[in-house]
């Protein structure tokens, strides 16, 4: 059986895609997708004409597309940087690079999994950026420059969602915060604000608060401080070309906060925003357990992570409802992230 492989950029654009076979013959002529058409790309590359559908490979700075294409059944790798030639300051590693280098050296790619997400095989290297940003994030903390949950001693809750808008789920999310009279916050990117302009104006017509999430969700560690402050910047200027509010929470991907990530940051114009409960909601463990995670652990003051973007989040607007319920049999009001008193 033929070997194909599709190597998929992103760009301020959308995304560029090339597909190769194992011989490096362009399977198809490259082609261009806009950020609201990730259901079609993943349609279009497991029907693809001629031979198998492509093993996909990707780069460590685009985090909007291994979770949706791993729920589909793709094969998703990751090309890391010291395996790849620099990136532009805004932009991924050409797509004919990626592929080039799934078709020489497909050993050398890590394999994304569900569990692992995107970042599968470098969760130490995570876990030791924390650990080594912890003392720096605990000053920006007492300094009030970073947020992970409010006082303990008010009945709030602040349900946040990440990785948005997306044309399907962000309309559900909406339509059931409206029905309980909840307030949220939506940590967006801007490759979805750009693309889905519509939506982003839905969420902040709606009274909910409006959170930077970077463009494309980024392995932050792997970002250049030019880079990176390149990322919150566009994210800031797309959603006050759509809303004309300017956010000023930034939440870090994956909360990747190493020294490095926290130097590149210091006096930008945003307070990073973190949470105290995670409803791994991206792991889609089922509705039940993703209602069960959050009631378990939200208590006054929380911030609760969950998604609504980047993936099959049908599995978080189910369990929405049992959320909310649960937190207001509780006498707990549901608030904006602005709306808790700090700690």
């Amino acid at each position: 059986m033929t070997v194909r492989y599709a190597g998929i950029a992103w760009t301020g654009a959308g995304y560029r895609v090339e597909v190769l076979d194992g011989a490096g013959r362009r399977a198809v002529e490259p082609s261009s997708w806009g950020a609201d058409r990730v259901a079609e790309l993943i349609a279009w590359l497991r029907d693809l004409a001629g031979g198998p559908t492509p093993a996909v490979v990707l780069e460590s700075t685009n985090g909007l597309l291994d979770g949706p294409m791993t729920a589909a059944g793709l094969e998703v790798y990751r090309a890391d940087p010291w395996l790849l030639p620099p990136r532009p300051r805004f932009g991924s590693v050409p797509a004919d690079r990626l592929v080039e280098l799934a078709r020489s050296a497909p050993g050398r790619l890590t394999r994304v999994t569900a569990e692992g997400g995107s970042l599968t095989g470098r969760a130490e290297e995570y876990f030791d950026g924390v650990r080594r940003g912890e003392p720096i994030r605990a000053a920006l903390t007492a300094a009030g420059r970073c947020f992970e949950h409010g006082r303990r001693d008010t009945p709030r809750v602040a349900l946040t969602f990440d990785d948005g808008p997306d044309p399907v789920h962000t309309r559900q999310v909406l339509e059931i915060l409206e029905r309980y009279g909840a307030r949220a916050t939506f940590f967006c990117v801007g490759h979805h604000v750009a693309a889905l302009p519509d939506e982003v104006r839905r969420i902040a017509s709606a009274g909910h608060e409006l959170g930077n999430h970077t463009w494309s969700h980024p392995f932050l560690l792997d970002l250049t401080p030019d880079q990176l402050r390149e990322q919150l910047d566009r994210t800031a200027e797309a959603v006050v070309r759509v809303t004309g509010q300017v956010p000023t929470r930034f939440r870090p991907p994956y909360g990747a906060l190493s020294p490095e990530v926290l130097a590149a940051l210091e006096g930008h114009p945003t307070t990073l925003t973190l949470w105290d409960v995670d409803s791994r909601d991206w792991s889609r463990p089922g509705p039940e357990r993703i209602a069960a995670t959050v009631l378990d652990a939200a208590g006054p003051g929380s911030v609760v992570l969950l998604h609504e973007g980047a993936g099959d989040r049908g599995q978080t607007v189910q369990a929405l409802p049992s959320i909310i319920e649960g937190l207001l049999d509780r006498g707990l009001d549901l608030v904006t992230v602005g709306e808790l008193p700090a700690p």
